[in-house]
Formats: structure tokens, C-alpha cells, sequence
């Protein structure tokens, strides 16, 4: 396609379209994809998702894919139509994967919202428009699916308006729904199109059908008068109350969807090859070209600053990996570029990092098949091969220190311990983790220090499941999965004394050591003061605040031994009496003791100080705290009852709710064990609309039931390993 260009080689091509193509789950969104590809002439037959026929669709390149009947990844694809070069990308449409969605509207320059004509616009579809109106994508909407039993466009095109909020109106009407879909009505151009032929490519034009003249007049006036209020020039002949031409109307539509201001609804059915190509015609039509967009990048010479790109291929090079694969060959790299031009050879930076690299290769990608490219400009996306980078890293030329904004990353809410089930699999384990976290910034892992396990995190159950079946498939490494895990600590309520004396006589020199004193818990105001000097300091020194003073008057113990009673005690605390956790809040205080001329050692009193710990420890009346959570829950506001309803039974406490449009926001406080499996109800209570973050809060006392539970549980696995 390169020598044919008619247009200047050093412009932009006005024809070029980055789109997405986003929608909930199963409104047929990959079904689409690969009609728009077979359409354009770059599959030669036809596939469906889930994999009867063993092929799968093109776009699901992940053997998960296609069997799950899910899109994953946002494979990027290069296509043709008439003279237009289209970049598609693929996006997830499950909740979990939000992170890919967010990466590839970053990409965009326009997107297709898919819509099913019986669902309607699900709750997916809801936080898909919120993140494309975050990043100011203009749209396309598409109601797919028109030949299922009970289709209804228009409600949907009600929906899109209440729901959605968007200014929409239908360029199409369709003609004949459910089984006798045959095609749709153009209502810009006016006249009937049909489909026929195996593949739907025969394209019938003709005159509008009588029996639907009535309502394709008057849906032709809505359209009008829709795009009409939001564009100057239409208004005007609008008012005159003359016709506008066919042009005219396609002008102002397009000005209008550029400007995000109205989004124009076309309908169909992947699935029976009806009404794809005029998508396509719209896409070309409406949608913007790469340089009708701005995009904004950060200075990082001037702390940040926003500057604004030009899309000029002989500006300097600035662009974005936005995401990145394993490939066979290593590395690849998926790259938007938003100005200048990449050449083969040429040396770049990695600005988040400052290395400069030379582009070894340069590739065009077709979901897993990938063609050679000398060079790129600006607008384009393209893979480069062998380039050590993490997704959101900003690629310049040198002397160029921008970056494409820091794209918005949300914490993990749910972990589980792995672990691989033979030594011999640990390598491949190690591997696996620190790709998917390359991969995937919403993925993080971490040993976790008390129970020496190693914690995998994420956005939910569906994410983490997913990882732990892609080490299965893509790296042979069998998983054993923990049950999702609780750090507990405890602490001491009262004052306690203790006085004990460690004494060993067996020939030569014994062991002695006499020890007394006492414990109490710290005040809340001394625990602060605590947590806000430590934390400044590294981690490692934080010895869970247990506080060692010497209160001996004169020298009853010699000085040199004070330390190692103090070794002592910090070391008993770090396993409680109750069920082995750490002890925090509490000061040991010495007030007086006595040593032995020849037997006293380091040794006798470090273990004079254990032994008086266990000792005095039950007396202290000891509690079991567990992590609470803050729990943010945001929700359409007519599940607000149901939701808090459900806090309660989790032994939560709601602090605050506030709403704000048709949500409401829930804040609440939540022991974190009642958290488990969290995500995957509030998701059911609200038809997936329902949305949560949560962090850690603080620690606090567990009921007197749970505690006595906790510790015969303990009691029970303490009994299992002594025998």
C-alpha cells in the first residue's frame, strides 16, 4: 500500500484511523473484528470465537482465548478499507482486564462502542464510556446483534441517551428485526441497503421500502435536528428549513463526532454479515484522523508542564508503549507513535529510564502474524522487537525529555499465595512472575516476610486465576494456589510483673540470670509518636514498636548484660502466645535482677528474658488484632440498600455515603477476612456495575469469639507439627 499513496509523502495521511473497538462482555465485539477483517481482505474465511472448528477467531491469539470465548489482550491489527489504512485494537471487555482497556483508549484516536440489541447497554458498557470519556475518545455506536430474538435498536438508543448520557441519534433504521434482518436503511444517503450472498459481501443499494417510508422520514428528521443543535453550520440551513445535502449532513456529522459532542448509532449483525461494511464506510466517514486529535504530553524538564503534540513527521519522535508480549522471539513491543517519524537504525530514548537504544526492527502487527516496515510516522502503530521497557514507558528522540501522561494504575485488591508444586519448576515460576509484571502493571507480587510465601496480587479473582492458568499453559509450571491469606498481630491489655530466674549448674561454669520487671501496653498517643518516626526510617528496624526500658537503679545486673535482655524479650515478641504472630504495643520494663560473678553470660540473660516473657504474658490479658480495610464501593444508586445491607453481614461499618450523579459512593470500614470472594459478589448484586477499591486501614481487636476460635485452630496445627 505504500507507493500507491497519491498524497504528499511527507503528510499525514488524512485517511488513517486508530480505532478500538470496546463493548461488554459477549455483545459480539471479536465477532466483529474478524467480519471487519474479513472484510478488508486480510483473512480469507470466516471463524467464530469459541473454537468449534479449532481455528478460533484471529484476534483471540491465546490458546486461554479461544477457549474461554474471552478477549485477553488488545491484539493490534492493520487493515485496509477502500483507501483508508485502519489500526484496530481489540479490547477486553470484562471488568477485571480494565487495565487493557485503559492502555489501548490511551492509543485511540476514536472508538466503536458495541452495544447488544437485547442487552442493551450493560454494565460494562458503562465503565467502558466512563474510562472513553476520561480519555476524550470520540465514538461510534454499534447495535450488534440485530437478528436475536427480542432485538430492539431503539431501545437501546434510549438507553444510550439515559444511561450513557451521550447526544445519539440513528443514521440507520433497520430493515426487518430478528430472523428477517436483511440489511438497514442508510438515512444519510437515503436508501435501503441489503446483504446477501454466503458471506454477506453482495451488497444490494435500492429505494427506501414502503412499509418503512413513515418511520425513516421521521427518524431522518431526528437525526438532523440532533446534529443540528450541536453544529453551527447545519443549524443554519436548518433554520432556513432547507434540505441538506447529502454532504452537507456527512460533514456536520463528522464535525460533531470529532468534537465529541454527538455520537451517531449504526446497526446490524456480525454475526449474519449485515451492516459491517457500512460500519466501516462510518468509520471512515466519521472518526478522526490522527492529526484532528490532541494529545497531550508531559514536559519533564519543567516538572511536568503539559505540552501538546503535533502530529508532524518531521517533528521530533514521541512515543508510547502501550503494551507489551512474549513473543518467540523476545520482547515485543507495541508502540503508538504521536509525532515524528521512527525509522529502522535510528537511536532513541526510553524516557523513564534514559536509555537509548537503536530500533533493530520494525513490524506491522496482525494479531500474531507481523510484517517487516523500514519506517513509521506519525499516528501509526507499530512493534519493535528486543527493547527492554515496561507498558507506559514514553520512547523519544534524544534531547526530546517528554512523557505521554502516566496512565492511571489502580491498587491490587485481592492476593493469593502460590507456589510451584516441584523445586524443579521454580525458575520457570520466577520467569513467569516477573514477565507478567512487566506485562501488566495492575499485577504485583511480593514474599511476604512472616510466612515466607510468596503473595500474587491483582484486580480481582478472575485476573489472578487467569495468571495462575497462563503459568500452567505457557510455562508448564503447576501451581499450588493458597486459600487468600490474613496477617494477624497481637498485643497485651495490662499491666503484668514478672521475676524469673534462669539457672543451669553442670560442672565448670553454669548459667545465671535473674530478671525482674514489667510489661504493659503503650498508649495510643506513644504508639503514634512510634509509627511516625519509624516509618520514616527503612522497614527492616521496625521492631513492631516494642518499646525495652532500663529502670534498674545502681548495678544489680552489670551494664554489658542490659543488652541482651533486651535481644531477649524483642525476640519473644516476635512470636505471641496466642497463635504465633507478632506482638506489637508493648514496653518491658526492668526494675531490677541479679548476675552471678562467675556464671552470669549474654546467653543466661537473653534466656532469662524469653522464659519471663512466656511467663508473664498470659497474665497480660492478650488480644488477637486483625487488618481492617477502607472500603470505597461505588454503585448505581438504586442498589445502595442492597449493598449496604451486605456490609452489615460482613461485620463492616459504614462511615459515609455520598452521592454523585446516578451513583453513590460507600465508604466503610472491613475486616479484611470478610473481604474474600468480595469482588465477585458485588458484581452479582449489582448486575457488574458495581465498583471497589479498598487499603489497609488499620489493625483492631478480633471479637472474643473469633479470638477463641483462632487460638484452638493454632493449639490444633502446633499439636500436628510437635508430633
Amino acid at each position: 500500500g505504500g507507493s500507491a499513496r497519491a498524497f504528499a509523502s511527507g503528510a499525514i495521511d488524512p485517511l488513517a484511523r486508530n480505532i478500538g473497538i470496546s463493548a461488554h462482555i459477549d455483545s459480539g465485539k471479536t465477532t466483529l473484528t474478524e467480519r471487519i477483517l474479513f472484510y478488508t481482505g486480510r483473512i480469507h474465511e470466516i471463524h467464530e470465537v469459541r473454537g468449534k472448528d479449532g481455528v478460533g477467531a484471529k484476534m483471540d491469539s491465546m490458546e486461554l482465548e479461544r477457549e474461554k470465548g474471552i478477549t485477553i489482550q488488545s491484539a493490534a491489527t492493520y487493515c485496509k478499507w477502500k483507501d483508508s489504512n485502519v489500526n484496530i485494537i481489540d479490547t477486553p471487555g470484562h471488568v477485571d482486564f480494565t487495565i487493557e482497556v485503559e492502555r489501548a483508549l490511551r492509543v485511540l484516536d476514536g472508538a466503536i462502542l458495541v452495544l447488544c440489541s437485547v442487552g442493551g447497554v450493560q454494565s460494562q458498557s458503562i465503565t467502558v464510556d466512563r474510562q472513553m470519556r476520561r480519555y476524550g475518545v470520540p465514538r461510534l455506536c454499534f447495535v450488534n446483534k440485530c437478528d436475536r430474538t427480542g432485538a430492539d435498536p431503539w431501545r437501546v438508543l434510549e438507553q444510550v441517551r439515559s444511561k450513557l448520557k451521550l447526544n445519539a441519534a440513528a443514521v440507520h433504521v433497520p430493515i426487518g428485526l430478528e430472523d428477517k434482518h436483511d440489511g438497514v436503511v442508510d438515512l444519510v444517503r437515503n436508501e435501503a441497503v441489503t446483504f446477501s450472498g454466503p458471506n454477506g459481501s453482495d451488497i444490494k443499494i435500492g429505494p427506501v421500502p414502503e412499509s418503512l417510508a413513515p418511520l425513516v422520514k421521521r427518524k431522518r428528521k431526528e437525526l438532523i435536528e440532533t446534529v443540528a443543535e450541536v453544529d453551527e453550520t447545519l443549524g443554519e440551513i436548518f433554520l432556513m428549513g432547507d434540505e441538506p445535502s447529502v454532504e452537507g449532513l456527512k460533514g456536520a456529522i463528522r464535525r460533531a463526532t470529532v468534537a465529541k459532542t454527538f455520537a451517531p448509532l449504526f446497526m446490524g449483525s456480525a454475526f449474519k454479515n449485515r451492516g459491517v461494511q457500512l460500519l466501516l464506510d462510518g468509520v471512515v466517514d466519521y472518526l478522526p484522523a490522527p492529526h484532528e486529535v490532541d494529545n497531550v504530553a508531559l514536559d519533564l524538564d519543567k516538572e511536568e508542564a503539559p505540552v501538546v503534540l503535533k502530529t508532524d513527521p518531521k517533528a521530533p519522535l514521541v512515543g508510547l508503549a502501550f503494551k507489551l508480549e512474549e513473543g518467540r522471539f523476545g520482547q515485543l513491543t507495541y508502540l503508538r507513535i504521536y509525532q515524528g517519524t521512527i525509522a529502522k537504525g535510528a537511536t532513541i530514548v526510553n524516557t523513564s529510564t534514559g536509555k537509548k537504544i537503536k530500533v533493530p526492527r520494525l513490524v506491522r502487527m496482525h494479531s500474531e502474524e507481523m510484517e517487516d516496515v523500514n519506517e513509521a510516522k506519525a499516528g501509526e502503530i507499530v512493534a519493535l522487537f528486543g527493547v527492554d521497557c515496561k507498558s507506559g514507558d514514553t520512547f523519544a528522540e534524544p534531547g526530546t525529555n517528554v512523557a505521554m501522561t502516566s496512565m492511571r494504575v489502580p491498587e491490587p485488591v485481592m492476593s493469593l499465595a502460590v507456589a510451584p508444586k516441584s523445586r524443579a519448576e521454580s525458575a520457570n515460576f520466577s520467569k513467569a512472575l516477573s514477565r507478567f509484571q512487566r506485562e501488566d502493571p495492575t499485577f504485583k507480587v511480593r514474599l511476604d516476610e512472616e510466612s515466607g510465601q510468596t503473595i500474587i496480587s491483582g484486580m480481582g479473582e478472575l485476573h489472578l486465576d487467569i495468571y495462575v492458568e497462563r503459568m500452567r499453559r505457557e510455562y508448564k509450571c503447576e501451581v499450588d494456589v493458597g486459600e487468600p491469606r490474613v496477617n494477624y498481630r497481637e498485643c497485651i491489655t495490662a499491666k503484668a510483673s514478672f521475676d524469673y530466674l534462669h539457672k543451669k549448674q553442670s560442672g565448670g561454669s553454669g548459667q545465671y540470670g535473674r530478671v525482674v520487671g514489667y510489661v504493659e501496653p503503650l498508649s495510643e498517643e506513644e504508639l503514634k509518636a512510634l509509627n511516625a518516626s519509624s516509618s520514616s526510617g527503612n522497614e527492616s528496624d521496625k521492631t513492631n514498636n516494642i518499646v525495652f526500658e532500663n529502670g534498674i537503679i545502681g548495678n544489680a545486673i552489670s551494664p554489658g548484660y542490659i543488652l541482651a535482655c533486651d535481644k531477649g524479650f524483642k525476640e519473644a515478641a516476635q512470636t505471641g502466645g496466642l497463635i504465633g504472630h507478632p506482638v506489637e504495643g508493648m514496653r518491658v520494663v526492668l526494675t531490677d535482677g541479679a548476675s552471678h560473678a562467675v556464671d552470669s553470660s549474654e546467653m543466661a540473660f537473653k534466656l532469662a528474658a524469653l522464659s519471663a516473657f512466656r511467663q508473664v504474658y498470659d497474665k497480660a490479658k492478650p488480644k488477637i488484632l486483625e487488618p481492617v480495610m477502607q472500603v470505597e464501593i461505588t454503585v448505581p444508586s438504586e442498589f445502595q440498600g442492597t449493598v449496604i445491607g451486605n456490609v452489615n453481614r460482613r461485620k463492616g461499618t459504614i462511615q459515609d455515603s455520598v452521592a454523585e450523579g446516578d451513583d453513590v459512593i460507600i465508604t466503610c470500614v472491613v475486616p479484611l477476612k470478610n473481604m474474600f470472594g468480595y469482588s465477585t459478589e458485588l458484581r452479582s448484586m449489582t448486575q457488574g456495575k458495581g465498583e471497589f477499591t479498598m487499603e489497609y486501614f488499620q489493625h483492631q481487636p478480633v471479637s472474643q469469639d473469633v479470638q477463641a476460635e483462632l487460638c484452638a485452630e493454632y493449639g490444633k496445627t502446633r499439636k500436628a507439627a510437635a508430633a
